[in-house]
């Protein structure tokens, strides 16, 4: 069924944070600290495992290029949302929505799939640590990263795909960038193949890598399970904790914002939700690994250490 005459609409007009109008300053504040320190971890991390011989191992190799995407992810989004936070104008191209869109489904997708890399070296690693080497070698790793970015690239060249294929019937956005579905409820085509699409797409990307790397932990924990020392075991938890805890809101994060009925939460709450994923999330890597992780704690350290003695 189609919806109303059309006209046509060449940019869009995002409505942001306009329920909030009192505390756009304070969020602005909140989000752009936020921001710098999520920009700064990741950098430090990239860095620090580059600089470090001892952290040139795939684990911190995958996490090297988790940093990486999810600075790029933050860059795509969040200085837009901090613009319009100040007053700047909030419309949009299509054009310009469709390259936001893209380039947030790809990496969103591709840090999705980066994190079951890690789950499935750390498996490597305490499962069958006699052949680690072997396994996880150098071609391993970069076709586990080049796949991860590749199922992101064709998820989201699909999506934008169908998105866009429709006029659309308004230009205005109830939200703050241009993720999928408000856009989607712009369009003046029935959308109901476009949601039942759009949510296998969304059940494959997200359940399964989350089932993988939950298989994943069930051998480790049962492996870690029948180490006779203790020590050995508190070790063998201490390598996968970082991981695991990032895992568990990463995936989290995303079954709740794109798993859920349509129309179960309030344009605010689908907001709130947003917020978590483009905001908070991302610095869940440099905060967990830096504050839990003692190898590159130990790396930071030598690095100030070389520093301070040159």
């Amino acid at each position: 069924m189609m919806r109303r005459n059309h006209t046509e609409v060449s940019e869009f007009v995002f409505q942001g944070f306009s329920s909030f109008q009192e505390y756009k300053f304070t969020l602005f504040m909140i989000f752009l600290t936020l921001y710098l320190l999520t920009l700064t971890g990741n950098v430090i991390i990239v860095i620090i495992i580059s600089i470090d011989r001892h952290l040139h191992t795939p684990m911190y190799f995958f996490l090297c290029m988790l940093s990486t995407s999810e600075t790029v992810y933050t860059l795509v989004i969040v200085p837009r949302m901090l613009s319009s936070l100040v007053g700047s104008s909030q419309s949009m191209s299509l054009a310009s929505c469709a390259t936001q869109m893209f380039f947030f489904i790809t990496l969103a997708i591709n840090n999705c799939f980066l994190l079951t890399a890690m789950g499935y070296d750390r498996y490597v690693a305490i499962c069958n640590p006699l052949r680690y080497t072997v396994i996880m070698n150098k071609k391993v790793c970069a076709q586990l990263v080049l796949g991860s970015c590749g199922i992101g690239l064709l998820v989201a060249i699909i999506q934008i795909a169908s998105v866009f294929r429709a006029p659309f019937c308004d230009r205005e956005v109830a939200h703050y960038f241009c993720d999928i579905r408000p856009v989607m409820k712009l369009s003046c085509a029935d959308t109901t193949l476009h949601d039942i699409i759009n949510f296998i797409i969304s059940s494959l990307v997200i359940v399964v890598p989350m089932g993988l790397v939950f298989v994943s932990y069930i051998l480790i924990i049962s492996t870690i399970l029948k180490i006779a020392s203790a020590e050995g075991r508190k070790k063998a938890f201490a390598t996968c904790a970082s991981h695991l805890t990032v895992v568990i809101i990463h995936y989290g994060c995303a079954s709740i914002a794109y798993l859920k009925p349509k129309s179960e939460n309030t344009r605010d709450q689908d907001q709130l939700i947003s917020v978590t994923y483009t905001v908070f999330t991302p610095l869940l890597n440099p905060v967990v690994y830096t504050l839990r992780n003692k190898e590159v704690k130990d790396a930071i350290y030598r690095a100030i250490g070389k520093k301070a003695l040159v």
